[in-house]
């Protein structure tokens, strides 16, 4: 287990050194992470606090973005931050759309998300003896499960998530991806929150307890036979990406209060929603 720590703290080191590409951006992550650790169960919080690395001082969201800080190092795991959908299908399913570009089987978030569930139900048995390194697993699976509720982290295939669609941002040129990675998350702590991250997480965990109640306990849920349901969660993504961002933003599009205003609140959403499942699939796989 130690030996699994200091790896992984080493490469932590090496994320400062060299440039982080992120998904939903460090402050996204930083969101879902800090929801889902509030939500803990015992022993689950007892069984990340064992995995974190020591450089975490125990705050999951301090390493949420790992993920995205080592892709220049482990260049195998760049595939698992989405899926690509078909275009203009609005629909997402496993055996189409989750593989890599050699078309590799199971190569995407979901996939992801699946493999890292399985190796940390590992924990349960003899966490010492795992052959798996289930700190890396923890970070991957809290990472991952950030990406996948990103609308454009289940984007069309052409367009890449966005990412080839020029657009401004303001006065800004930013590409689409981008804006939904990081600019409306900026945008809305520097209108609201004074710019923090903190105000914002306040706010969406406000909505989780009051506007959002009575959904909550639906987010959770899982089939019997299932830990993480990725299925539910890509394809509200690739729905949200259809409706919210990809609608208005055509290549040259200038996206300023109109668009800020009305995609701000499908962000929060899916926030509360990755950050509340986040700990849901935790709470089953350490309970």
């Amino acid at each position: 287990m130690e030996t699994c720590k200091v790896l992984v703290a080493a490469l932590l080191l090496l994320g400062f050194i060299f440039p982080v590409i992120s998904g939903w951006g460090v402050d996204g992550h930083a969101a879902v992470c800090k929801i889902a650790q509030s939500r803990l169960s015992r022993a689950a919080a007892d069984a990340v606090q064992q995995l974190l690395p020591d450089s975490a001082s125990g705050d999951l969201a301090s390493v949420c973005s790992w993920a995205d800080r080592v892709k220049f190092y482990y260049h195998w795991s760049s595939a698992l931050h989405f899926i690509d959908t078909p275009d203009s299908l609005c629909s997402y399913q496993y055996d189409r759309d989750c593989k890599d570009q050699a078309g590799v089987i199971g190569r995407c978030v979901a996939g992801a998300i699946n493999n890292y569930t399985s190796q940390l139900l590992k924990y349960q048995a003899q966490p010492s003896q795992s052959k798996y390194n289930l700190t890396q697993a923890l970070l991957f699976l809290s990472h991952f499960m950030g990406d996948i509720h990103q609308p454009l982290h289940v984007g069309f295939t052409t367009d890449r998530g966005g990412n080839t669609i020029d657009v401004h941002w303001y006065t800004r040129k930013q590409n689409l991806h981008h804006i939904w990675d990081d600019s409306i998350i900026e945008t809305a702590e520097e209108k609201f929150y004074n710019f923090s991250v903190d105000g914002l997480v306040d706010a969406i965990q406000m909505n989780i307890t009051k506007g959002w109640r009575n959904h909550v306990e639906e987010w959770e849920k899982c089939s019997s036979n299932e830990v993480a349901c990725t299925e539910i969660y890509a394809s509200e993504s690739i729905q949200a990406a259809c409706d919210w961002a990809y609608k208005g933003a055509s290549e040259g599009s200038i996206l300023e209060d109109k668009y800020f205003f009305s995609r701000a609140p499908i962000v929060n959403l899916r926030l509360a929603q990755g950050g509340v499942r986040l700990a849901a699939v935790l709470n089953r796989i350490f309970s």
